[in-house]
Order: C-alpha cells, then structure tokens, then sequence
C-alpha cells in the first residue's frame, strides 16, 4: 500500500467523533480527484466499515449494489440475499449498529440522490429514529460541491442539523504537496505544485524515482499520460456542452480577467460567459478576486484560475495537442515549454507568497498579527498608471499592514524592485499603515537589499526558507 500523506486535522476530527459514543455524521465535499475516497480509505483501516461509491445509473442498481456492500460487511452468511426497499436496507443497518460501532460511508451520493429523489428524506427518517440511538457513524461524501452544500447542507435539506462536522476537503497547500517529492530542490518542489494544484491525485502520480523533466513529460506532454486529457474529462463530468466552458477557461488562462474581456475575446455573450463562470467557480476551477480592502468595489472583480493544473494545461498543452499527439511532446516541453516555467510560475508563487505571509501572521513571526491576505491592484495616482500590490497582509484590528512582491526569476532580487514597491506605498485603504515589506524571492537577494533591509524595514525571504519548517525570519 502507498504512503498515506498529510491530512492530519482531518483524521483527527474523524478519530475523535468515531471514539465517541452514538451516532455521529460527517459530510465530505471537496473537487473531484482531492483525495475524499483515498481519506476515507485510510480512515477505516482497522475499522468495521461499509463503504459504498454511488455511480450514474438507476435507484434500483443502486439498492442492489449498495446491498451487496451491506451483506458483504455485516452477513457475509446471507450472500444470496437482497433488499426490495432502501426502507428495508436502512432499518437492517439499524440493527446491526444497535451495540456496534459501524462507519457507513455513501461515496459520490449526490449520484444516487440525484436518481432517487426521496432518498434526502429517507434517510432523515432513519437518522431520527433507530440510527440516533445506535453506534452508526455515518459519511455522506460527494463531488459536486453546489449539490452538497446546497441540498445537504443548506436550511431547505432534509438533513439540516443532523451533522456532527462537515469537512470541505481543498487542495494541499504548497508546503504539504512538497512531501510528495521529498528529494527534490525547492524549485521543483515548488513547479509540482503550480502543475497540480496541490490536487492529491496529481500529486501522487509523480514517480519519484523520476526527475522533473522526465515526471513532467511522461505526465502531461505523451498523449498516453494521465494528465494529457485531464481537463476535458473532469469538466465532461460536470457540464453536459463544455465548449463554452473550455473557451472560458482559455480566455482566463490566456490573461483575460474581467467579464466583459472574457466574452471580448470568446465571442460568447455576456449572459452566457456569466452562467458558465458560476459554475467553474462552484466546482473549485475558477475564483472570484477582490482587491484587497475594496471588496464592495464591483469595479474591481477579477476572475482568475484557482486550479494551478488548469492553468498550466490550458497554456501549453491544449493549444499543441497535434504537436503531442505526433509523439514530439518531449521536444514541445524542452523547446517551448520548459523556457517559460519561472515566467508562467509568477502567479503560483504570489500565491505561495500570500499564503506563506497568512502562515508567519497568525504564528506571530511579523510585527503584527496578520489574520488577511490578498492582492491590491488599481490606478497610482502619482504615476497615472494601473498598478498591483503581490502581497498585501493585514492586521484588522490594530490597523497595520505588510506590503509584498514577489520574484520567480533566475536573477537577484534588487533595489529597482523594492524601490518599485515603495512608491506604492499609500495605495492600499488608508486606514491601514505598512510596518513591513516582505520580499520574496527565488534566486535570492543583491547585496544591496542585504545591506539596506533593517534601516528599510525589509523582510527578505528566500524560496528554501518558505520550505523550512523554521518559521523564525
């Protein structure tokens, strides 16, 4: 069995409500490939469980292969048997949970709530009544975010107020996504996660007997790799016509990050454009952006790629598809692709940035107690000219600030850049006084930043630091 990575304060949540007694309900959400099944697999090791992944197709298929699972765990003796009525499954499962602790898992359920309509209210039945005073602990786990939050979850479901925790399941941060590839340097580490998205599937398809190039190539750039595909079948899952979804998320990858430039360049009308960035933002693909401090600002939302995986797909594989499919991916990824990394790492390491920031602010390593962080961008009065802030962290209560910038190059970090950020000094709510500038920076720093950091109240952080587990700066 492969090594099981990170996922500690979920396992710990789950472990403690299965040590304690009576029935217990965990609902489990999070982006297709994330890592649900693979958690909850881990998770009943040692365990009497059942688990069932629902799949496409009719209730009663569902019955049947749900009952197998039943049988199978609880009497294997009664294999011939099968149950006419979820009614019926669901007062047995009652029974056996009278005195034992049983995990029931339901995997993909919006696929069987979705076929069964009544199932929600089912199962509201028997929660309420010979579950509740059993040993049951029950996860109702699904892909599709909008169904889970909006039918599960929500005020109008059925199984509002049965849960015990909800555990919305994202993507590893970039410093946990490094333990997948444990022997490589912090670039590559960090290049991993800006082509995955910290996504654990991806993540976990990474040989690490293998180098980057080589892990890289047999992934995503050979039209027998896993990843060659892998966007259009995740969103073939979630969209019935996913041209316009596509067109979309081109368009954003492309650099486009306003509505109106989205249905510019895609010549879909607005209405259209509008409908599908809901749903990419509801599935995980997309994220709505706010500059920082001017959140009721319609003016100034952005829509950009939260998926890393999709960005990076969209940039180098989708438009060379007939280049990969002739067998020349390896030259495709030395000639046009391997060149541009640090450049297209720019946006994966702002983020990296912000999160790293938010990460030494609550443990208290910066002059203040930096519980936010984003990115400001708008017009330099003094300049009259559109700028942008890459770090931006933010004290609410005492009013301070740290300004970042952020720097994926194979170069120095040099005075021009600091002095660059200085002059933005004073952009962002004025409420709000900068204590700090945080510099961050791959190839690290020219001497002059060395020299001049403590009398310009500069920070200075190196990619290797943002690995270490030394958080002291």
């Amino acid at each position: 069995m492969s090594e099981f990575i990170g996922r500690k304060r979920e396992l710990e949540t789950m472990n403690n409500l299965y040590n304690r007694s009576g029935f217990q309900m965990t609902v489990m959400y999070g982006r297709r490939r994330v890592g649900k099944s693979t958690l909850l697999q881990h998770f009943i090791e040692g365990k009497k469980a059942i688990f069932y992944t629902a799949v496409r197709t009719s209730p009663q298929r569902n019955l049947e292969l749900l009952g197998a699972r039943v049988i199978e765990a609880l009497a294997p003796d009664l294999k011939e048997f099968s149950f006419k009525s979820y009614d019926q499954l669901f007062s047995f499962l009652g029974e056996k949970c009278k005195d034992e602790r049983i995990v029931f898992i339901l995997d993909e359920f919006p696929y069987m709530a979705e076929s069964y309509k009544s199932l929600l209210s089912v199962l509201q039945k028997y929660i309420d009544t010979s579950w509740l005073n059993g040993n049951m602990y029950l996860f109702i786990c699904g892909s599709s975010v909008s169904f889970m939050e909006d039918e599960v979850l929500s005020e109008k479901s059925p199984l509002f107020g049965r849960r015990t925790s909800q555990i919305a399941l994202k993507p590893f941060d970039y410093r946990e996504s490094a333990l997948f590839v444990p022997d490589y340097s912090s670039e590559e580490k960090a290049i991993v996660y800006g082509v995955t998205g910290g996504i654990a599937k991806y993540l976990s398809l990474f040989d690490k007997k293998l180098s980057l190039d080589e892990n890289l190539i047999e992934l995503f750039f050979s039209n027998h790799g896993y990843m060659y595909e892998e966007p259009v079948n995740l969103l073939s899952q979630e969209f019935r016509n996913i041209s316009s979804y596509s067109a979309v998320i081109e368009a954003i990858a492309s650099g486009r990050t306003r509505l109106n430039e989205i249905a510019d360049l895609t010549k879909i009308d607005a209405s259209t454009v509008s409908h599908a960035i809901k749903n990419l933002v509801e599935t995980g693909i997309l994220k709505k952006e706010f500059a920082i401090t001017e959140e009721n600002n319609k003016k100034k939302i952005r829509y950009s790629l939260s998926d890393h995986m999709f960005r990076f797909w969209f940039q180098f594989i989708a438009p060379y598809m007939d280049v990969i499919s002739l067998g020349e991916g390896r030259l495709h990824y030395e000639n046009i692709v391997k060149p541009r990394i640090s450049q297209y790492m720019g946006e994966v390491f702002e983020d990296m940035c912000r999160y790293y920031t938010l990460l030494l602010g609550v443990k208290n390593k910066l002059p203040c107690l930096i519980t936010k962080t984003g990115k400001w961008w708008g017009t330099n009065p003094n300049k009259k000219e559109e700028t942008d802030i890459d770090v931006v962290g933010l004290d609410l209560i005492n009013k301070n600030a740290v300004l970042g910038e952020c720097k994926f190059k194979n170069e120095l970090l040099d005075k021009k850049v600091f002095e660059s950020l200085k002059e933005r000094l004073g952009l962002i709510d004025s409420r709000y006084k900068t204590v700090k500038f945080l510099l961050f920076s791959k190839s690290g720093f020219s001497d002059w930043i060395i020299e001049n950091k403590d009398k310009e109240d500069i920070i200075t952080i190196d990619l290797n630091k943002m690995y270490s587990n030394d958080l002291s700066l």
